[in-house]
């Protein structure tokens, strides 16, 4: 009998928090992307509150398109409708880039189950995928070059390393961590429960990366959104923090490609 790649890729996302969809994008499109994205992250240096040797950039494809056309790639989203059920909608779209020098980071799942958000699920978490977060592999991911350090089948615990009650490490190394390698052109799938963490880039060239989250079409994100009334009632008001996506201009979404925009419609400039 065939395998069926989709259905295995679920259920390693469902058994183990995550899998590896290999060659997503080609080999040369990898070193064009790469480009285009650090000249972006280099333009908008000093707009974005990022630690020390990483580039980062909420909202990239306001500024960047050259990735566009692949994130609607069937094989992802069938994998996404598998596990998340359909009109699924892009959530984040950042550039995040190691370069040589930066430092690990602290354990965390992914929003909405990061505690330290204002907006968050109150854990303990149900047993339920709610979000997806993709890392895209523009350039090889390497133990040397800062691989993302993860916790295999920690999704399926009820809390993470962020919670208030937290007792456990929350920046020192796990026994059953790993890091995440991967050829350029591979993409990281994980639960957004997952634990996961920054690694060092210990070499002399960038680890450039997207990361790009879908989600249902339930899930309100519009805490999100600069300037929405409910994200001035749940993190300006009570001077609270959280991560942010700038609104989508209409005229970069008219830009897209026809089968990208659907992704993107529910977060068009109001």
């Amino acid at each position: 009998m065939t395998a069926n790649p989709t259905i295995e890729h679920a259920t390693a996302i469902r058994d183990w928090g995550y899998c590896i969809v290999p060659d997503l994008i080609p080999g040369p499109r990898c070193r064009e992307i790469a480009d285009s994205v650090r000249h972006t992250v280099d333009r908008l240096s000093g707009t974005y509150p990022c630690p020390e040797n990483i580039g980062f950039v909420p909202g990239l494809i306001n500024h960047d398109q050259s990735f566009a056309e692949h994130l609607a790639a069937p094989l992802l989203l069938n994998l996404c409708e598998e596990l998340l059920g359909h009109n699924i909608r892009i959530t984040f779209t950042s550039a995040i880039i190691n370069h040589p020098g930066n430092q690990r980071g602290d354990w965390h799942a992914d929003w909405p189950f990061n505690q330290k958000n204002a907006g968050h699920v109150p854990a303990p978490y149900p047993d339920r995928i709610m979000h997806l977060t993709t890392l895209w592999m523009i350039t090889d991911f390497t133990t040397d070059n800062g691989a993302t350090l993860i916790v295999p089948r920690s999704h399926l615990d009820s809390t993470n390393p962020t919670a208030a009650d937290w007792n456990g490490p929350t920046n020192q190394p796990f026994n059953a961590e790993r890091p995440v390698e991967g050829a350029a052109g591979s993409v990281l799938v994980m639960d957004s429960r997952l634990w996961h963490a920054t690694a060092p880039n210990q070499t002399e060239a960038d680890r450039v990366a997207l990361a790009v989250r879908y989600g249902p079409w339930w899930l309100n994100t519009e805490i999100l959104r600069p300037g929405s009334t409910t994200r001035q009632q749940m993190v300006d008001e009570p001077d609270l923090t959280d991560n942010q996506v700038p609104s989508l201009p209409r005229d970069v979404y008219d830009r897209l490609p026809g089968n990208v925009q659907p992704l993107y419609r529910h977060w068009i400039e109001p």
